[in-house]
């Protein structure tokens, strides 16, 4: 029987650990917190947003991106949401995002740990593993309080992202160690701090706005979605999910600029066309002031602060200002500039950015070019993802594939 050692117990060494038992191993998990999937728990907000239906592979990102496609296959979606079927977990599925049924994420927990323990796959908790050697076709394993043989390794450590679950980055180090090329890890859907001192006069809002980022002066990329002020800068999805290029793109000197446009969905065309909407909204809405045509319609805080940095008398009336004071008004609201200082740090990120090289790793198997019978999954790999399910997605997915092969039987 092929004995195999999960290192980490977050979504995708519980994964791994289940495949490779199905396929005959005797599995073994060590956990170096007190209880498995503690990550797990926290993900979206408790709720547990585990999958989403719309897999393409512009929703992952890498230092090797072309790689993705061999990883995130129709073939291996299916087979993982099958797997999820046959441990009884019912999925409830609102615009795309998977949620289990409960709403709770300790309900898709449990269904894991049930399994794992009809499987007969040995836990260890509170340990930490210090070293792995390979003498003689065989792996050990040095905790800082036993010493384990396998025939096989899934490193499943996570990244350093959120480390008070656990998540400290010492799958690099054994990584490192065992002759991998580790890609600079980076703090990845997280906040985004400016450069700017009037955020706090923001603080608290919450909009719709559009996105879009310029690294260099060149076009990187647009999100649209739900937009948080805060008292340094910005949050909310849409921020998320441009804050891993931010990282990567700071950490190589480059200039990042984010452009925001509070009212996406008027489809005004330029600052012309907003400054035209207005003069008919004066006209319309006679005898009010300039912050009085905005009620009811754009959060008052940021009416105040735009004219503010406008100069312009909120008390006074719209057709008593100078064409290129409304013009500058205009600008931000459509086309807002901010100035990127940095992003947040790992306690506050979900993921990371960097990891095992994908180019190190076989992406059929999931087993390392490097060392045979040494496999990885989640996210020490380089691999992350979009809000949405897909960081676990890909632990769902690349933990079944290394499962799946370190569970195989050979003589």
């Amino acid at each position: 029987m092929t004995k195999v050692i999960v290192i980490g117990g977050g979504a995708s060494g519980l994964m791994a650990a289940i495949c490779a038992a199905k396929h005959g191993a005797e599995v073994t998990i060590l956990e170096r917190n007190n209880q498995l999937g503690k990550k797990l728990l926290a993900t979206g907000n408790g709720k547990c947003n585990y999958w989403n239906e719309d897999q393409n592979i512009e929703h992952y990102h890498s230092a090797n991106p072309e790689l993705l496609s061999q990883i995130i296959t129709i073939t291996n979606q299916e087979k993982v949401l099958h797997l999820f079927d046959k441990l009884g977990i019912v999925p409830k599925i609102k615009n795309g995002y998977y949620y289990p049924y409960a709403n709770q994420a300790i309900s898709l927990k449990a269904s894991l740990e049930n399994e794992l323990k009809c499987l007969g796959v040995q836990l260890c908790n509170n340990e930490l593993v210090k070293t792995i050697e390979k003498k003689n076709g065989r792996f050990y394993v040095i905790t800082d309080i036993h010493t384990y043989t396998s025939d096989r390794i899934i490193l499943s450590t996570g990244s350093k992202a959120a480390p008070k679950t656990g998540s400290d980055g010492n799958g690099y180090i054994l990584a490192k160690k065992l002759g991998h090329h580790i890609i600079s890890v980076l703090p990845s859907l997280t906040q985004v701090y400016g450069q700017d001192n009037y955020y706090k006069d923001w603080n608290g809002i919450r909009i719709l706005a559009k996105l879009t980022l310029y690294e260099n002066e060149n076009l990187i990329k647009e999100e649209v979605g739900e937009l948080q002020l805060t008292d340094y800068g910005i949050s909310g999805v849409c921020t998320f999910n441009l804050s891993g290029i931010i990282a990567k793109g700071l950490n190589n000197h480059k200039k990042e600029i984010i452009y925001i446009n509070f009212l996406p969905d008027l489809f005004f065309k330029n600052k012309k066309s907003f400054v035209n909407w207005m003069n008919e909204r004066d006209h319309l809405l006679k005898n009010r002031t300039i912050a009085q045509l905005f009620d009811g319609f754009i959060p008052y805080k940021l009416v105040y602060l735009f004219l503010n940095i406008s100069h312009i008398n909120p008390n006074d009336f719209w057709q008593n200002i100078e064409e290129n004071k409304k013009l500058e008004f205009a600008s931000l609201f459509l086309k807002h500039e901010f100035k990127v200082k940095k992003t947040n740090d790992y306690d506050s990120s979900q993921v990371c950015s960097g990891g095992v090289s994908l180019k190190e790793v076989d992406l059929k198997t999931m087993e390392s070019l490097k060392v045979d019978g040494l496999y990885f999954a989640g996210e020490i790999l380089d691999v992350d993802g979009d809000c949405g399910g897909y960081n676990l997605g890909f632990a769902w997915i690349s933990g079944m594939i290394a499962g799946e092969h370190a569970g195989e039987f050979y003589d």
